[in-house]
């Protein structure tokens, strides 16, 4: 997780880690023994909503390095349970569309990020131009 930046209190440290790991602002509260209504008059100030943002995109950063990580085994059980004489004929439709509907995604995917890449490059060339 991101560190959280020295300009707050301990406690404020705490409430955010404890808004990342809680259901609710409630819980986040009585985990960080802080009255709610403290809690909510601090994620009114601009400073504090800032570095409580920057924690969830550092939390959910590393959710997504766990996605990656769990890639390949999601893939080869989809493939296991698609090929299996065992497997019901409905959840190997299902394995199939899914893993077909991702490989999709996938490629799409790709391609956006191929044009952003050459849109980018065609910019700053024109850029370059106006200088």
């Amino acid at each position: 997780m991101a560190e959280i930046s020295r300009k707050f209190t301990r406690k404020q440290e705490e409430v955010i880690v404890a808004l990342l790991s809680q259901r609710n602002v409630e819980e986040a509260a009585r985990v960080a023994k802080v009255p709610p209504r403290t809690v909510y008059r601090w994620m009114k100030n601009p400073d504090f909503d800032r570095e409580y943002r920057d924690a969830k995109r550092g939390a959910y950063s590393q959710a997504i390095a766990r996605l990656n990580q769990m890639t390949s085994a999601a893939v080869s059980t989809l493939g296991k349970v698609m090929v299996d004489a065992n497997t019901p004929a409905s959840t190997k439709v299902r394995a199939a569309d899914s893993i077909l509907n991702h490989t999709i995604q996938a490629i799409e995917i790709e391609d956006i990020a191929a044009r952003a890449a050459s849109c980018r490059g065609k910019i700053q060339f024109r850029l370059k131009l106006l200088w």
